[in-house]
């Protein structure tokens, strides 16, 4: 079906799903397209007087709608902000769900870092920490394991779609054993952290800026249970936005104060140990990323995530030089990737 014939669906059903719940639609109705994300999902806005909802579609055949659905119904019940499923249409992937507005934490963040307002940063960060305090206290429900199959498949991203498809790298058999080495130190670390439920994307593109219970939380139906550091990492080594290391280091160790405070992580774990829990939960996170950002650009035609890749490398690199044992991986990306990266006008390598 082309996107027109769907849109066209898809306003169809909006008018009756806005009937059923008391809506009167005026003639000149129609939907408003907002944004899109990573996946096949697209968002519209319905706005009627002063009243607004956001409609999903979220094609059946590319999209399962009903983590989004659980997910919402969970962390809504534990008093986090996110979007009320209203009415849904699983079998043919719509959604109509309540509006939390336009105002992301990343448009908010470089407005004020413009303005050099580090208290109003600090603000809406400590907002974002007490919500992840909530999600991370929520009991085991019925979601997946961020486990050992799981990580191995992320990990696989970086070689498939970042080093091969993307660069057009083919690896011998020692590049291939040093990626592999790195994969076992990272999932290794992954799986000795506390286990909590993850949001898995929880940064300044999925957060909003709301006037009451803030923020507002988008894009979690891809929640897993897994390592207690890895939304942390989501949000302060964040794609889209850099913050300074000594900012990151303050905040890591605040948040390990909380959580111990909150009894997700033991007292006994040391400032040193979380930190690597989080650097090195970054560096898995960040590869993943890469090959992500790539397929991306490369399956999907979704190209404005190349633009994000050169951040993501600096993390990588910068997490390396922090770790002896990482150094023979440093020395490789500084030598073999990082060159393909400065010579290909669609990126540029900052250093």
């Amino acid at each position: 079906m082309s996107d027109s014939a769907r849109e066209a669906q898809l306003d169809r059903w909006a008018v009756t799903a806005l009937s059923r719940h008391d809506v009167a639609v005026p003639s000149s109705f129609s939907l408003r397209r907002v944004s899109d994300d990573a996946s096949f999902r697209r968002y519209f806005r319905a706005k009627i007087g002063e009243r607004s909802w956001i409609f999903v579609d979220a094609p059946p055949e590319e999209e399962d709608s009903e983590p989004f659905v659980q997910v919402a119904a969970r962390l809504g019940a534990h008093g986090l902000n996110v979007p009320r499923v209203i009415d849904a249409d699983l079998a043919a992937g719509f959604m109509m769900l309540s509006d939390l507005g336009d105002d992301l934490y990343l448009d908010h963040v470089r407005e004020y870092e413009k303005a050099d307002n580090e208290l109003a940063v600090e603000r809406l960060y400590a907002d974002a920490f007490s919500s992840l305090v909530r999600i991370q206290k929520i009991p085991a429900i019925d979601l997946p394991a961020y486990d050992d199959r799981l990580l191995r498949q992320e990990m696989d991203l970086f070689p498939e779609w970042f080093l091969a498809e993307q660069l057009g790298m083919a690896l011998d058999e020692k590049e291939f054993d040093l990626l592999m080495q790195v994969s076992e130190l990272l999932i290794d670390n992954a799986l000795a952290q506390p286990v909590v439920l993850v949001h898995r994307d929880y940064h300044s593109r999925n957060l909003m800026v709301t006037s009451r219970q803030n923020p507002g939380i988008l894009d979690f139906q891809d929640a897993v249970y897994g390592p207690v550091t890895y939304d942390l990492v989501s949000l302060l080594k964040d794609c889209y936005v850099r913050f300074p290391a000594s900012r990151i280091h303050k905040w890591v160790e605040d948040y390990r104060y909380l959580a111990i405070q909150e009894g997700i992580v033991a007292p006994s774990i040391s400032s040193a140990t979380f930190k690597r829990w989080f650097d090195l939960m970054g560096l898995q996170r960040h590869l993943k990323c890469a090959g992500i950002f790539s397929r991306l650009h490369l399956r999907d035609g979704k190209a404005r995530y190349l633009g994000d890749v050169p951040l993501v490398v600096d993390y990588i690199r910068e997490v390396c030089d922090q770790y002896g044992e990482l150094a023979p991986f440093r020395i490789w990306m500084n030598e073999r990737v990082v060159p393909l990266l400065e010579a290909d006008p669609e990126f540029t390598v900052r250093r």
